[in-house]
């Protein structure tokens, strides 16, 4: 086995924990709000304080990475990840959960940084995609059957149980990766003129920008919550911009988020990526609205979306490596605006084979959307800055699911209140919801599918470090 490949099994080994993980989660919120007796849309809360913690502290602990080295960040994060899972099974209420799930997003802030970087400073450079791919890969099909199985196991025995399984195969990777001998951990640069302030406007920034949707949706845009948060990120961000221009070191590589391969990756993560969790979660509310009891329906097709997911990473994301992953990209994106089209056609008898193949088609556009963007992003990244450089993207790759959730999880659930409020059938209200919804996305992907022709390309360049 070459060198590169034996030294990635911790981490591949902590991807399969994080997806496997995140696929028994994917239940875990509308069970939670059902169980303790309030609305769905305070779903919104549990994901969106995990969402914050592992986009926002992302290039935080990437940066602490390459200072102290990619195993103490691994291990860092796989321990931090089994507290936030086993507060997550202690919790009874929805501050408690939601004090949980940030916690648990705050382990993955470490654990993807040190996955990515390590391929990026250890695959070689032609084989990177071949890298991402199968961080993909692993990552997808770890939660192939976490919804269904989880779904499951709540159904029989209630959603703490899921939870304590997954404390145990925290518990057990953890134990796996202390044994597992890394003979280089990377360059190690210390953490002389780490930027402190930096770091703490840079989580309160990302973590306002976050709520900013969530409050006007679910507290109302003339709600005084409301502008009370645009204004503290408006005040954070002028306080995270003055920290950085001084900083001998920022978090935030000025260089490296001005290319236009990264501007356009990140415009188009937005547009798109966030598709997947906030589809995951609304049809398990559609599902839950249009039949009641068929909550394995819902789970059975999100591991569908997950199989979907593991094929576009290899099968898609693999491509980038011989082909211009532009043109991969686009590809990708058609396939999700399929996805959306069908979603349009759902009504109040919908076939669970219609979900399925719609989630399906749209997991395999967003796996080989997540390896390409990665591939066009992070080539050509210094070893020594490999940690900051993903932890970087990972910021803004993982704000865009929380993007999506902020935003179409409420947009749906919401829509369904005020049809029923109005006096419509609660299948009916979900319906229209779902039409209403799948139109947007669609606006979305297709916005998204313009903004890839705009990237530059990566093969065949003189100088990838010159690119646009």
């Amino acid at each position: 086995m070459k060198d590169y490949m034996k030294g990635f099994v911790p981490y591949g080994l902590a991807a399969f924990l994080v997806g496997i993980v995140g696929g028994f989660s994917a239940v875990l919120g509308p069970n939670f709000v059902k169980d303790i007796g309030i609305a769905y849309n305070n779903t919104t809360w549990t994901a969106l304080a995990q969402a914050a913690s592992s986009a926002a502290c992302a290039p935080v602990l990437g940066r602490l990475g390459d200072g102290l080295g990619r195993r103490k960040a691994l291990l860092f994060g796989i321990g931090i990840f089994t507290l936030g899972n086993l507060f997550t099974a202690l919790s009874s209420s929805l501050p408690a959960m939601i004090f949980a799930r940030f916690v648990v997003g705050l382990g993955m802030a470490a654990i993807s940084p040190a996955v990515i970087g390590y391929i990026v400073a250890r695959f070689p450079r032609e084989s990177t995609g071949k890298g991402f791919a199968l961080y993909m890969l692993i990552s997808s099909i770890s939660v192939v059957f976490g919804p269904t199985l989880g779904q499951l196991i709540v159904s029989a025995s209630g959603w703490r149980s899921m939870v304590w399984l997954c404390v145990l195969l925290c518990v057990s990777v953890l134990v796996l990766c202390l044994m597992f001998r890394e003979a280089d951990t990377g360059r190690k640069n210390g953490l002389e003129g780490f930027d402190k302030i930096g770091s703490f406007w840079v989580i309160i920034f990302f973590t306002l920008v976050l709520c900013i949707p969530s409050f006007g949706q679910n507290f109302g845009w003339t709600s005084w919550q409301f502008p009370a948060v645009l204004i503290s990120a408006f005040v954070s961000f002028f306080a995270l911009a003055a920290c950085e221009k001084k900083a001998e070191n920022p978090i935030l590589p000025g260089r490296f988020i001005m290319r236009r391969s990264f501007i356009l990756a990140v415009i188009i993560l937005f547009l798109t990526q966030g598709l997947m969790q906030a589809n995951m979660t609304n049809t398990i509310v559609f599902v839950d609205y249009i039949s009641p009891g068929d909550s394995l329906i819902s789970g059975i097709a999100i591991s569908v979306m997950y199989i979907g997911m593991s094929i576009g990473s290899v099968l898609l994301g693999g491509l980038t490596d011989r082909y211009e992953p532009k043109y991969v990209l686009s590809f990708s994106l058609i396939l999700t605006a399929i996805s959306c089209g069908i979603s349009l056609s759902y009504g109040e008898s919908f076939s669970p084979l219609q979900i399925a193949l719609s989630l399906g088609i749209l997991g395999i556009g967003l796996g080989g959307n997540s390896t390409g963007l990665m591939k066009v992003v992070l080539s050509g990244l210094p070893a020594e800055t490999a940690g900051a450089g993903t932890g970087t993207y990972g910021l803004f790759r993982d704000l865009s699911a929380p993007f999506g959730v902020a935003v179409f999880v409420p947009l749906f659930t919401n829509a369904v209140s005020a049809r029923i409020t109005a006096g419509a059938d609660a299948s009916l209200a979900a319906v229209g919801a779902m039409r209403m919804l799948s139109f947007t996305e669609l606006v979305c992907v297709l916005s998204g599918i313009i903004a890839v022709m705009f990237l530059p390309h990566i093969h065949h360049r003189k100088d990838e470090k010159n690119e646009g």
